[in-house]
C-alpha cells in the first residue's frame, strides 16, 4: 500500500471508538440477517424477533444486497460509471460495491462512507487489500461531512459522472435527528455532477394489505430492544427525495421487481414487498 494510502487509512481509524455490545447495530443485525458472523447476541436477538413477527422478514435484508448487485452492475457495465460513492456501507459480509464494479472494471474507484465502530474496523482491512477503495469515517446524515472531505474530493473526480449508493440507509433517519431526509438526498443530489446516478432503496408502507407487516416490524425496531430508528414510508414520500432525477425504468418498484435475475417463481412475499427501490440519472 503507497504512503498516501497508508495515511488515508490512519485518518479513518477512530481514536478510540467504543463498540456497544448491549443495544443492536443496525449495521450488525443486517450482516446477521444476509448471513454474516459479524454481529452479537443483541443484534441476533433483534433479528429472531422480528422473525418471530413476520417469518420473511430476513427477505428485506437479502432482496436489498440482491438490489445493490443488480444495481452496481448496472451502473458500472450499461450506464459507463467508474466512481462511486456508497453511503452507509455496512459491513463487507456479501458480494460489496467495490467487488462488483471492479470485477467489471478494475480500474473503478469507491469511497465507502460509515461511522459504526466494527464497519470501521472492516473499512481499514479494505484499504489494505484494494488501492481503489477507500473509507470515510462520517456521518452519511450529515452531507457536508461527506461532500466536503478532502479525501473524497481528491479520489473521486466531481467534474465528471460519478454512482451515489444511498442503500437502505434514509429509512434509519427522520427530522428527529437532525436534517429531514429530502434534505439529505438533496444536499447530495445538487453536488452530483450532470449524467450520475443514485442507486436508492427504502423501507415501504405499501399502504395496502402487506401495511400492516410494515407496521409489525416497524413497532419492534423502534421499540425496547430495537435499534430506535427504522421508518416505513409511503411511495410518495419516497419518490420526494428523488426529485431532480430521471428514474430508469421500471421506476419505483419494490427492490425484488427492479430487473430481477429471473422470474418470480414464488411470488413476492408479504415481507419483500415492504421495501422500495429506484435508479435514478441526474440530467
Amino acid at each position: 500500500m503507497s504512503a498516501s494510502a497508508e495515511s488515508e487509512s490512519e485518518s479513518v481509524s477512530p481514536s478510540v471508538k467504543t463498540i456497544d455490545t448491549t443495544v443492536p447495530s443496525i449495521a450488525r443485525a443486517y450482516d446477521y440477517a444476509i448471513g454474516g458472523k459479524t454481529n452479537y447476541e443483541v443484534d441476533r436477538e433483534l433479528i429472531h424477533r422480528m422473525d418471530e413477527a413476520v417469518p420473511e422478514v430476513r427477505e428485506i435484508a437479502i432482496s436489498n444486497r440482491m438490489f445493490l448487485i443488480r444495481a452496481a452492475r448496472f451502473l458500472a457495465v450499461r450506464a459507463g460509471i467508474d466512481q462511486f460513492l456508497d453511503c452507509g456501507s455496512g459491513l463487507p459480509t456479501a458480494e460489496n460495491t467495490h467487488q462488483v464494479v471492479q470485477r467489471l472494471n478494475n480500474e473503478a474507484r469507491v469511497v465507502y462512507v460509515d461511522n459504526d465502530p466494527v464497519v470501521l474496523a472492516h473499512g481499514r482491512a479494505i484499504l489494505e487489500e484494494n488501492e481503489n477503495t477507500r473509507f470515510l469515517d462520517a456521518d452519511i446524515f450529515r452531507p457536508e461531512q461527506v461532500l466536503d472531505d478532502a479525501m473524497v474530493r481528491d479520489f473521486l473526480d466531481f467534474s465528471r459522472p460519478l454512482g451515489l449508493l444511498q442503500v437502505a440507509t434514509l429509512h434509519h433517519h427522520d427530522a428527529e435527528f437532525g436534517l429531514p431526509p429530502v434534505d439529505v438526498m438533496r444536499a447530495y443530489i445538487d453536488a452530483l455532477p450532470s449524467g450520475s446516478y443514485v442507486a436508492f432503496t427504502h423501507f415501504l408502507d405499501p399502504e395496502n394489505e402487506h401495511t400492516e407487516t410494515a407496521m409489525r416490524v416497524q413497532e419492534i425496531m423502534r421499540g425496547a430492544g430495537g435499534t430506535g430508528r427504522g421508518y416505513w414510508r409511503k411511495r410518495s414520500e419516497i419518490l420526494e427525495m428523488l426529485e431532480g432525477l430521471d428514474l430508469v425504468e421500471p421506476g419505483l418498484v419494490i427492490n425484488d421487481e427492479w430487473w430481477p435475475d429471473g422470474p418470480p417463481l414464488d411470488g413476492h412475499s408479504s415481507a419483500a414487498q415492504c421495501i422500495a427501490a429506484a435508479v435514478g440519472r441526474k440530467p
